[in-house]
Order: structure tokens, then sequence, then C-alpha cells
């Protein structure tokens, strides 16, 4: 009997938490229709375990909270704030939390791009050196026996379509311990704070290149520099030309590449301490505004505006009659594009990406199992480093947007589990 009364005051226990950590969104304003879960093929006893996932991980201190937003052919199934928008100052999460979206910035800067693709102005053929000429000389790192960096020069010029699908040959000086890579920005952000656009081509066209052009899938500056291409031939900033050719047409209200004084505190803030390891952590774009508005990781955004984004790709290019992209240029996006050729180590980014190739800014499910992440073959994908999540399954008719502030390693956790519990409530 004491044990059965321990277990029913823990289970009662949980459920308050779970009420006083879950916010639904009905008061808010929704990014798209709504549908009941059960007409969506959802169980609603399934979605509740997403309810109870997140209230138990806030509950544990290891995530301060998250906004889920979860779309079925179009129409809202899940839509929550969960936890804390800043755990510290016990300021509730809130459905229009603003987040920083770190490498999810880069599928919309190829969308972007792809824009200028369908008008005849960027084709996926032309040279990097074509917009920058100091790139028509660039060379290739090797590496001696010695440990010592000789240069070649590149067999092939950095194609528009090798920045988009991470064959360039950059990389990020923080995912490998090469001499090659240490030479090589640790991240995005590593050059936003210190250089304009024009001074970062000019400082990456001077750096060997970890591969040549064509031969290997690895992450790095790749959109980065691609953001300063979009901005050469637009003549525009980058975040005017995101604005103008995707943003205002999806409605994403809330998307930019700086957070104007109003919105500040709408910022969701990480927690003081690294639950995995105990060390201080802060997510720098939250409090510094950097030089450059960096495509390949420095936008804020919302899960309604993501959801949005998400849904107007998996339409065929549009969202309430406003056209972004023709549906084969986003079929051509959601493609693989490494094929048998190109080296693939798109599964060394993250578990769960095992089977997979990679589009134009987006990692593509090719073969069925494989993965230790539930989906179909065709889903498409990408994360970013500060905890936010985005996948689209046009199998499933299914668009899922996760946004946490969790910059550690626990959001690799999260991108695992959210696959699980999404897939687990589905009933047909």
């Amino acid at each position: 009997m004491k044990a059965d009364s321990l277990r029913s005051r823990a289970m009662r226990a949980a459920c308050v938490l779970a009420a006083l950590l879950v916010h639904d969104a009905a008061l808010a304003a929704d990014p798209l229709p709504r549908i009941d879960a059960g007409k969506a093929g959802f169980s609603a006893a399934g979605l509740q375990r997403i309810d109870r996932f997140f209230a138990d991980e806030v509950g544990r201190n290891r995530i301060p909270g998250a906004v889920v937003a979860i779309a079925r052919e179009g129409r809202l199934v899940y839509y929550k704030a969960i936890g804390f928008q800043d755990k510290a100052l016990s300021v509730p999460m809130k459905i229009d939390s603003i987040f920083a979206l770190a490498s999810m910035t880069k599928p919309m800067v190829v969308v972007g791009a792809l824009t200028l693709y369908e008008e005849g102005r960027l084709p996926l053929k032309s040279s990097l050196s074509e917009y920058f000429p100091q790139f028509k000389s660039i060379q290739v790192g090797v590496v001696d026996s010695a440990g010592q960096v000789r240069t070649e020069p590149a067999r092939n010029p950095i194609f528009i379509q090798d920045l988009m699908r991470h064959t360039s040959g950059m990389t990020y000086g923080a995912r490998g311990n090469t001499p090659v890579h240490t030479m090589w920005p640790a991240s995005s952000s590593a050059v936003a704070y210190t250089m304009s656009a024009p001074e970062m081509m000019e400082a990456l066209s001077k750096l060997p290149l970890l591969y040549q052009p064509g031969t290997t899938w690895d992450y790095g500056l790749s959109i980065d520099a691609l953001g300063a291409v979009v901005e050469k031939v637009t003549g525009k900033s980058l975040s005017g030309a995101l604005d103008e050719r995707v943003w205002s047409k999806v409605g994403m209200p809330d998307t930019s590449f700086a957070i104007a004084a109003d919105k500040r505190g709408r910022l969701a803030q990480p927690l003081a301490s690294d639950p995995t390891t105990g060390k201080p952590q802060s997510i720098r774009l939250l409090r510094e505004q950097p030089k450059l508005e960096c495509g390949g990781g420095c936008a804020f955004g919302t899960a309604a505006d993501y959801i949005r984004f998400g849904q107007m790709l998996l339409n065929g290019g549009v969202i309430d009659g406003k056209r972004v992209l023709s549906p084969k240029t986003v079929r051509l996006m959601t493609s693989d594009h490494l094929g048998t050729n190109i080296r693939n180590n798109v599964a060394g980014t993250e578990a769960g990406r095992d089977g997979y190739g990679f589009g134009l800014g987006v990692a593509v499910r090719t073969q069925p199992g494989i993965a230790a992440t539930n989906g179909s073959v065709g889903d498409y994908s990408w994360n970013g480093a500060n905890g936010t999540i985005y996948w689209a399954d046009p199998k499933e008719q299914l668009v899922v947007v996760t946004m946490t502030a969790g910059p550690g390693e626990i959001r690799k956790y999260y991108r695992e589990q959210m696959a699980a519990l999404v897939y687990g409530a589905m009933e047909k």
C-alpha cells in the first residue's frame, strides 16, 4: 500500500508539473489552420507523450523549455510552448519566443539563392570566381607524412552547387584536428563578429581547401560564402534579399538577422550550465550583434515562422497563394546531390544520419532503415547547433519544428527523441 501510495503521489506530481510547464497556443495567432489530431491520423494520447517528455526534461533541469509545432497536410496538429523562455528568471516559454536558429539559417539562404537561379541570375554550374575573382586560383591543402601542409591547385572550380551541397572543400576548423583544419575559422560565428562579407571572402580565398571541390561532402562555411554571393548578385544585404524573396512572401515577421529592441524580451535563453558537462554555456548571438549577416548561422526566428517556411517547401514552393519557388525547383533542392561519385560524410554530423545523402541546403534520406531515427525515404531536414530542429516528410505530408535554447551536446538527444515521439503518435 505504501509503495502504491508513493507511486500515486509521484504520478499526480508529474501531472501537475506537466500542467504547469505546458502552455497550449490556443490564444495565440496560429501560423497554419488547426485540425483535430484524430482526423490528421494522430493519437491524442501519443501527442500527450510530447507534453510529458518535455515537462520531465525541464523538471530535471536538462533543458529550459521548447516550442513544438507539428503540421500534417498543411494543418496544425500540435502547437505548444513548454517550460521556460528564461528559467533563471522564471519567465515561462511563450509560443512566440524567439530563438537563435544557428544552422537552420542555411536552408533559408539556399531558398533565397534558388530564387535567383530561377531568374537565370545564379546558375548552379557558375563558379564562385565569377562573383569573387580571388577564388580563381584557389588551392587545396595536402598534409605530408611530417604533418606539414603543402598546397596544390584545385582541379575544378567551386561551383554554386558545391556551396549549396557542402562539396566546396571549405570546412569548419572545429570539425577536425588536421593541420588544414587549424587554418580555418572554427564556425560561422567565428567570422561573423570580426569580418564583413567582402572581408570574409577575401580571407577564405587565401585558405587551402580541405578537399578538391566537388569530391567530398564536408560541413563548413559554404553557405556563408553563398550568402555573400546572394548579396553580390542582388546588390542588397542578405537580410534585405531574404526578406524580399522569402520571409515577406511566406509570412515570417519574426525572422531576421537582428532583433529589434521591442522584441529582445522574447529571446529564449539557455541554461547557465551545460547539463551534460556542468560547464558554463551561453549563446553569444543573444547578447552581441555580429558584424556579418552570416548565412551559415546568424538568423533568429520563431517556431511559427519556421513551420510556415517548411510548409511552403512541402507545398511545392507556395503558401497562401504566394509563390517562392516552383515545384520542380523544390524537388531539385530536396533530392540527393551526392550520388555515388562524391564521398558522403553526412552520417558523421550526428547520430541518426546513416542512410542520408544531401540536397541543396538539406540532408535527404535515401534509404529505408539504416538511420537510427524514424522517418521516410525522401524526408529532408537540417538542425541548428543551439538546439533547433526541423524536418519535413513528403510521404506523410508532415512538417515538424522544435525550438529550444540548448546549445550543448544534449541537443542531439532531442533530435532523435522528437522523431520517436512524433512518428510514435501517428496511427495512420
